[in-house]
């Protein structure tokens, strides 16, 4: 059995996984996740913001030493949207080789597929939209996993649709939003998700316009509705086992957008359940789901723990044999010292 540390670096949160993992199994695994904000003012300037990186590298160097000290034998290390749009991303990933990691710009059909196979484990033999909604973008996968962990995954697209790109594009940085700056923010994903949705097939079994192989269910991973879930369970501190596999209505969502809209960010970072870093974008993330779940026809998602982090586990493991992973992709990984 192996030890590995994954470190994921998204638009909005920086993320650390400790996994035991044996023969494409992961037995254990413990996250931990910091608000960095990585992606702040990318959409605008198409460059990593000075400060923003130094938060990552100061987050990052303490993870290498948790891993060290949790006893994992080797690390890897992905970044995803903010890092795919920016362009001095190499700046960032000097620093992060400098830690003693390889760090790599994974596309987001790279992204989909492991979010697929970490998610699945939860929804075998059933027809599954899995979507990961991030900071920068969501990314949609859609297929199956049998109960030997073998996938059929039909559809993988990125959709540059996320909590912090819906929020610098569309709504205030302090809050309240008006019900105008809302319906655009919902217009823009809706075009941006409705070619993917068409063209995958994507409408839930049983809506209007459905395949013979439609999703039953929709899962969706991500800060957003970890968070809305503890903000409705008001959990305080978070716990991962009342999360992990909880649901959320379409008219839960709406709802909550309706809420979190009438308030300050101030007022949402108070609420009971929610990070107050990430009541910035709270209601950017809202609008995402929300408007994927009107163009998927889908009423209920299920949120799912098994994210990306999982997946790239259990793709580092077969890396660290020589195999191929389940997902045919493998992280590159460098021993710790």
């Amino acid at each position: 059995m192996a030890r590995l540390a994954c470190i994921d670096i998204g638009t909005v949160t920086a993320r650390l996984a400790v996994a035991d993992v044996e023969a494409g199994r992961v037995i254990r695994l413990a996250k931990h996740s910091e608000i960095c904000n990585l992606g702040q003012d990318v959409d605008a300037t198409g460059r990593l913001n000075e400060e923003a990186m130094a938060r990552v590298i100061s987050c990052v160097r303490g993870y290498v030493e948790s891993a060290r000290d949790a006893g994992a034998v080797a690390a890897c290390c992905t970044l995803t949207s903010a890092a795919r749009d920016a362009e001095n991303s190499s700046v960032l990933g000097a620093e992060l080789d400098a830690l003693g990691l390889d760090p790599l710009i994974i596309p987001g059909q790279v992204e989909g597929m492991l979010t697929f196979l970490g998610v699945t484990r939860d929804f075998c033999d059933q027809n599954v939209l899995v979507a990961d909604n991030g900071g920068g973008s969501t990314e949609l996968a859609c297929g199956r996993a049998d109960g030997n962990k073998s996938l059929d995954l039909r559809f993988v697209r990125s959709i540059d649709v996320g909590c912090r790109r819906v929020t610098e594009k569309f709504l205030s940085s302090e809050g309240p939003d008006d019900a105008a700056s809302v319906a655009r923010a919902h217009e823009f994903a809706a075009a941006e998700f409705g070619p993917a949705v068409r063209e995958g097939r994507l409408n839930a079994a049983g809506s209007e316009g459905a395949s013979a192989d439609a999703p039953d269910v929709l899962v969706v991973t991500g800060g957003t509705v970890t968070s809305l879930v503890a903000v409705q369970k008001g959990l305080e501190p978070y716990d991962p086992a009342q999360v992990h596999l909880a649901s959320l209505t379409r008219a839960n969502l709406e709802a909550l957008e309706e809420r979190l809209a009438a308030l300050t960010v101030a007022e949402r970072a108070a609420l009971p359940g929610l990070i107050d870093k990430r009541a910035p974008v709270i209601l950017g993330g809202v609008v995402a789901v929300l408007e994927l779940m009107r163009q998927t026809g889908f009423e209920r998602l299920t949120v799912s723990e098994s994210d990306l982090l999982f997946g790239l586990a259990i793709a580092a493991e077969t890396t660290l044999r020589g195999v191929e992973s389940p997902v045919g992709w493998g992280p590159t990984m460098r021993l710790l010292r």
